[in-house]
Order: structure tokens, then sequence, then C-alpha cells
């Protein structure tokens, strides 16, 4: 099982990604398939990531997920929150019993930094080159791995990357983490801090807040 990265972010809170070198069988005979994919890889992504949810909690209900009009996975009777992303090779969950969580998994690309001008203010731009000074794909990323995880925790859809989520310090941490402070402005004005991880070519970043 390669598992790539694993860590509990707070109490009854746990998280994990992984690599993804099995194929299809591998999962299908673990996990249920609740809505048609075509597409192998894509389809691949998705039965890891549930994969990853009973890995996390063996006992987390995988046939109950439903999924909302705004895409986000959900239990009805809200036994876990959790949130599962995936890219490239990569997939990663996050699921806790008593927090609210998001997670996004994001390679390092052209891809990302090509949209820049689409969710980094002027501000942040200040604030990516003092935490991250010449690592230009590493700023982008993170910064868009950051909202994409604030996205997902929210949950509601309707967000404006530029607008409604605005990064006020970025601070490195030992380890290649970093963690980020947001203020989130969408319904009643809060303050979220989203921790990320960095590898190379890779950053995964997370938010769990207690309710």
């Amino acid at each position: 099982m390669p598992i790539f990265f694993e860590t509990e972010p707070a109490t009854g809170t746990k998280l994990a990604v992984w690599k993804i070198e099995e194929d299809e069988g591998f999962f299908s005979s673990r996990v249920p398939l609740q809505r048609t994919i075509t597409h192998p890889h894509k389809r691949l992504q998705h039965l890891a990531g549930r994969w990853l949810l009973q890995h996390l909690f063996p006992e987390f209900p995988l046939d109950l997920i439903r999924v909302a009009d705004t895409r986000k996975p959900y239990l009805h009777d809200e036994a876990f929150h959790f949130s599962i992303s995936h890219c490239g090779d990569f997939a990663g969950a996050i699921a806790s019993r008593d927090h609210r969580v998001g997670i996004d998994v994001e390679i390092v690309s052209e891809k990302v930094q090509r949209i820049r001008h689409k969710f980094v203010s002027a501000g942040e731009e200040q604030a990516l080159d003092a935490a991250l000074p010449g690592q230009v794909l590493e700023q982008a990323t993170l910064l868009w791995s950051c909202k994409e995880a604030l996205f997902k925790w929210h949950g509601k859809g309707g967000l404006e990357f530029r607008e409604h989520m605005t990064a006020t310090a970025i601070q490195t941490l030992p380890g290649q983490a970093v963690e980020t402070r947001f203020a989130f402005t969408k319904e009643r004005p809060v303050d979220v801090d989203i921790r990320s991880k960095l590898f190379p070519g890779l950053c995964v970043s997370w938010i769990a807040t207690p309710g």
C-alpha cells in the first residue's frame, strides 16, 4: 500500500495521501463505484479516494455517500465530515467526526501559473514572494491548493477565489510545511488557517475547524 503521506491534523481527524500504483481491480473489489465514470483514470482516482476513507476509518460507510448539487460528497447523518482530492497519480482524503474539513492535492505545473492572475491578489503576491522567494511555480500552486481546500471546506459553491478568500499571512515551517491564514468573507467574516506540505513537484493543503 503506497501511502505517500499521513498525519492527524486534529483530535479525531485523519488525513492520508496515496500514490496510485494499483490497477482498477485492486479497488473495485473493495470499494463500490457509486456513479458512472467513463474515463479510466478518473474512475481509478475516484475509487482510490474512497478506498482511502476506509483506510482512515475502517467503519466509514462508503455506501451512504451522497453528492450535493455543488458536487460536494457528504453523509446525510454527518457521522463523518470528509473531503477527497486527486491529481495525476495521487489521491488524498481527510475525515473527521468533529471537525469540518477540506483537502486539496496539486501537482506543481505551469498550468496553475497560467491562471495565477485569476486567483492571486496583489497583496497575496507580496506575501508569497516573502515566504517562498524565487519559487514561482510553488507559490502559485500553494495558493491555488489552499483556496481549493477552503472551497471544499465551505462546500456550498458560489465562491470567488480573489474576492472571498484572501491570504493575510504566510508562514514557512520546518519540514517543508507552510501555514497560511485566510480572511474568508463569503458569509460572516472569519479567519481560518490552512496547513500545506510541500513535496518535490507536489503540494497538499488541508483545513480542519471545530463544528
